[in-house]
């Protein structure tokens, strides 16, 4: 049974850092694009990275460009996302998804992720 479980949210400053992780289960990692996506209370939810399936081509929102930087490690069947320079509108539940992709295909921020996390808290705030 595929599963994405994420961790690494919790409470920081604004202009801190924190680095989310999203552990897969069931299922080889290498074979999935992954994204992250965020839900801020009253919001829509956000894609906010993606990642191919080598690593080797990525997406950001311009919200976060320049600020997060998105990697994966298919030997550890994980992806990070490490988060700088946050602000009070990082705040949000972020989630991380999975979809089958071709081998160099590129990653978009679409509605078409199919398999999701049960998702971290990250609060930025002082």
């Amino acid at each position: 049974q595929l599963q994405l479980v994420e961790s690494g949210g919790g409470l920081v400053q604004p202009g801190g850092s924190l680095k989310l992780s999203c552990a897969a289960s069931g299922f080889t990692l290498g074979s999935y694009a992954i994204a992250w996506f965020r839900q801020a209370p009253g919001k829509e939810r956000e894609g906010v990275s993606c990642i191919s399936r080598l690593g080797g081509r990525t997406n950001y929102a311009e919200s976060v460009k320049g600020r997060f930087t998105i990697s994966r490690d298919n030997g550890k069947n994980t992806v990070y996302l490490q988060m700088n320079s946050l602000k009070s509108e990082d705040t949000a539940v972020y989630y991380c998804a999975a979809k089958p992709a071709a081998l160099f295909e590129l990653c978009v921020l679409s509605d078409d992720f199919a398999s999701w996390g049960q998702g971290t808290q990250v609060t930025v705030s002082s």
